[in-house]
């Protein structure tokens, strides 16, 4: 195998000769066999931990062919998987690293033991929370991750101070703190809360404590920090502490097409909902009847007839009282009708005793 393509020996400074054709890096193929990223790998060789065919590896300029045996620590990895990618929602209080040395809970001490081992993309710092993306495969964690690709961070940050956003419009040009130069971010003022404000930050370049270092050298401090999205996965109502797979179907293309700044896209935030405008109130309708009515009408009020014989009552004037009802006049009998018996009472009166 060729340890470089451009030297016929094999050989270049601090490497090895393996005659192969058609192979890769053994840094990469252990990246893409999940068990460490890149430069996790140009360790591992370093303290010579990686052999190839039975021999330990001292430097990383070395490439693997289809046939190789490539072994760490003694056990041969496993062969290479189909790239795969989760979204895990971080909560606060975890680490992004495989071991810390002061013994504190790390974001793969909580996973799932079901799940292959897999590296993060990108990291959160301890009090960060949001979508932290998964992967057992070393280059697209990479390929997410290089500023070359352009992928779009999105984030909510709620900071204790005064805000405006004319002051957050200076971040689109870049700023420099502390002699580190941070290019041009997207801030959008959402709302306040008491003696806080909340506010949506687009980047692409994600360095360490970006976001709570710009917002410092506006006079901000931020105490609650979430991402939301990472170019074209969303965090959405993922629980905190839950992990979910990103289907293939959206994984594929990303793969097929490079990485490209096109299939990255970022979403961005989605639009705030607008308010409904008030429905206009309906003209009064004509009734079946002929009649119009001025509006809705009152419970229990009597609907018009479709007949047309109703006749609405002709109101009364003030201070006229109504006219009393005109006595009913006895029901006249003709000579030869039966006259009605009277029915006798359901409880007759008493008759009065004699003294």
């Amino acid at each position: 195998m060729v340890s470089h393509p451009n030297d016929p020996s094999g050989r270049r400074s601090g490497g090895q000769a393996f005659d192969h054709a058609g192979a890769e890096r053994v840094a990469r193929v252990l990246a893409r066999a999940g068990i460490a990223s890149r430069r996790e790998a140009e360790r591992l060789i370093e303290a010579g931990r990686v052999a190839l065919n039975g021999q330990v590896l001292t430097s990383p300029a070395v490439n693997v062919g289809p046939s190789d045996i490539v072994t760490v620590d003694g056990a041969p990895i496993a062969e290479r998987e189909p790239p795969r990618l989760w979204r895990y929602h971080k909560p606060p209080g975890l680490l992004t690293t495989h071991k810390d040395p002061k013994g504190r809970t790390t974001v793969f001490d909580t996973l799932p033991k079901d799940l292959p081992r897999v590296i993060s993309v990108g990291r959160l710092d301890y009090s960060s929370e949001g979508l932290l993306l998964l992967t057992n495969d070393g280059a697209v964690a990479r390929q997410l991750e290089l500023p070359s690709t352009g992928v779009v961070r999105w984030y909510r940050a709620r900071a204790f101070g005064r805000a405006s956003q004319e002051k957050l419009d200076r971040l689109k040009d870049g700023i420099t703190v502390d002699g580190v130069a941070y290019g041009s971010i997207e801030a959008k003022l959402e709302r306040g809360q008491g003696a806080n404000v909340w506010i949506s930050l687009a980047l692409s370049e994600g360095k360490n404590r970006e976001v709570r270092k710009v917002l410092e050298a506006l006079g901000m401090k931020v105490n609650r920090l979430i991402r939301v999205a990472y170019g074209p996965f969303e965090l959405g109502d993922l629980a905190p502490g839950a992990v979910e797979e990103v289907p293939a179907r959206q994984l594929k293309p990303l793969i097929r097409e490079g990485f490209s700044k096109a299939a990255l896209a970022a979403p961005g935030p989605r639009p705030e909902r607008p308010e409904r405008p008030e429905k206009p109130k309906r003209a009064p309708q004509p009734s079946r009847s002929g009649a119009r009515t001025d509006g809705p009408q009152r419970a229990g009020a009597p609907k018009p007839r479709s007949s047309g014989k109703f006749k609405p009552r002709t109101p009364r004037a003030p201070g006229q009282a109504d006219k009393p009802a005109a006595a009913a006049a006895p029901k006249a009998y003709k000579p030869g009708w039966a006259r009605p018996k009277r029915r006798p009472s359901p409880s007759p009166k008493p008759k009065p005793r004699s003294r």
